[in-house]
């Protein structure tokens, strides 16, 4: 076992142990199997933010690294590990459960105790994902991740709920199968599944006992990692499945979806396809952009002439990842940035306003914006805090949403000006969609004689609402806390496609990133026991 103690491994099975111990629980208490949900989500936020103080600023390399034998044959071995990329994703993943198990309190009335072991087992699944070093290891969590938001779709759904979830599950499959394929090409040449020890080794040089990949090899095992994680963005035109997924799964499935499972796919792109495969990346890049900005303006386009408010929401997350997957094949450490960062404002403002869609659901039972308007009159406090988060995930100045688009924006315009340039667009497309919806819901005349009645938030809503909001804020102004713990870590990826690239980040000499092959990491990574190639 490697230094640094057992945390990860901690955060990836205490809530397995909560959904253990809600299946023993015996009786149908309601109220106990939300309490126990909700104080285990709590304890397993506390514990990610302990991985903070281990993530040092400016330093690259995996950190609170856990390596212990599985397997023999083959060689499958427990290595997990976090980065600058990787942490901040988990302590989102660990923010969003307990929400969302909040937001589920009073509008999950049957099989309580199915849905809130399914969301800790969907948590399990996510938070392995995001530290798993090991090929199979990290294939294996993905898809345990996929059976329980399959179940909360299918079960807990609206009317079309089980084609919605079949469609999840297939698409979702068809990406994992090609890199299921890759994973095995990778293991066949290596002998290993260790990731750490399969970059080196396609970074060393053949004569130095590396592993040099012919170009069209190279781009067949890109297309495999790339397609799968494109699935989970979902990049345009394999968006799909996400509209149909997001309308019929109940608020917290939406909110777990939207706030961090799409952020497997980018992930995915930033942790395997670019730094495994940096040439076949390079020569792919114009194209990805190219869908990247397709999804940036259709998204938006398709989202101003939605009737059903969620499924608006949903086609705003199609324009607003293209932004992060934009960045990331930008090759540029400002955009790379701004890429990690617009995934974590995406699902703090998207979470809220799928919890707040959520909330005129429970009151209405119709997503039709003709079904509203004039809501501002008997829900002001709700319309307030709808404004306030349409305004950040548009993009406003001071609000989270801002600094991610901002950074892709400035890093892409530096490489490819005609990108940032058509990609601004979207920009001032969500302004569009997001402030025509808001002025249809919550103006008006009121038409709707149900809506005249409508109670505003409870205390347990204006809570969650009032975090979200304190989230949303801090994330505007206090930026520079997430950006200098990501810099360094980005910059490891960029090098690792374009190694002859300098330091671009404006960051302090401190945290100037060292030699990939000099950090701690790396340098286990190379040692002879791990290679596993005899």
């Amino acid at each position: 076992m490697l230094p640094g103690g057992h945390l990860l491994s901690v955060l990836i099975f205490f809530p397995a142990v909560g959904a253990l111990a809600l299946l023993l629980l015996r009786g149908d208490d309601h109220k106990y199997i939300r309490i126990i949900a909700l104080i285990v989500s709590l304890a397993e936020f506390l514990f990610s933010l302990l991985m903070i103080r281990a993530v040092p600023v400016g330093r690259t390399g995996y950190h609170l690294e856990e390596y212990a034998r599985w397997i023999d044959q083959p060689p499958i071995h427990y290595h997990l590990g976090v980065d600058g990329i990787s942490l901040f994703l988990v302590i989102l993943t660990t923010f969003l459960t307990p929400i969302s198990i909040l937001a589920s309190w009073k509008s999950i009335e049957h099989r309580v105790k199915e849905f809130f072991v399914m969301l800790l087992v969907l948590e399990l699944g996510v938070v392995g994902v995001f530290l798993s070093l090991d090929l199979f290891l990290f294939f294996l969590f993905w898809e345990v991740m996929l059976i329980p938001m399959a179940f909360l779709i299918g079960i807990w759904g609206h009317e079309r709920r089980v084609y919605a979830a079949v469609k999840f599950v297939l698409y979702t499959m068809a990406g994992s199968i090609l890199m299921l394929v890759g994973i095995i090409w990778l293991y066949n040449a290596t002998g290993t599944f260790d990731l750490p020890t399969v970059e080196a080794l396609l970074h060393t040089p053949l004569s130095q006992g590396g592993l040099e990949l012919p170009p069209r090899t190279e781009m067949l095992l890109f297309l495999a990692f790339f397609l799968a994680f494109a699935i989970k963005v979902p990049l345009f035109p394999l968006h799909t499945w996400l509209p149909d997924a997001h309308v019929e799964a109940p608020t917290a499935g939406s909110v777990m979806l939207a706030g961090v499972l799409l952020k497997m796919g980018t992930y995915g792109m930033i942790r395997f396809s670019l730094p495994l495969f940096p040439e076949a990346s390079r020569r792919a890049a114009r194209w990805v952009a190219a869908l990247a900005i397709i999804g940036i303006i259709y998204g938006a386009l398709v989202a101003m002439v939605q009737p059903n408010l969620k499924k608006l929401v949903a086609y705003s997350s199609v324009s607003h990842l293209g932004f992060v997957v934009l960045g990331i094949f930008a090759f540029h450490n400002i955009s790379m940035q701004g890429a990690v960062y617009q995934m974590l404002a995406h699902g703090i403002s998207t979470g809220t306003l799928f919890l707040l869609v959520g909330m005129l659901h429970d009151r209405r039972h119709t997503f039709e914006i003709n079904e509203y308007g004039g809501l501002a009159t008997p829900m002001p406090k709700l319309a307030a805090f709808f404004l306030f988060v349409a305004l950040s995930s548009l993009g406003l100045p001071m609000l989270n949403g801002f600094v991610g688009e901002y950074l892709v924006l400035l890093g892409t315009y530096q490489r490819h000006w005609g990108w940032a340039s058509w990609a601004a667009l979207g920009v001032i497309l969500s302004a569009c969609y997001l402030l025509w919806s808001y002025q249809r819901v919550f103006f008006g005349e009121i038409t709707q004689e149900k809506n005249r009645i409508l109670p505003d938030v409870s205390p347990r809503e204006k809570w969650i609402l009032a975090t979200m909001a304190i989230v949303t804020l801090w994330m505007g102004m206090g930026s520079t806390f997430i950006t200098a713990r990501t810099a360094a870590a980005a910059q490891s990826v960029i090098e690792a496609v374009e190694p002859q690239r300098p330091y671009e980040a404006a960051t302090p000499a401190s945290a100037a990133p060292q030699a990939k092959l000099d950090s701690p990491g790396a340098a286990k990574a190379i040692s002879s026991e791990r290679l596993g190639i005899r």
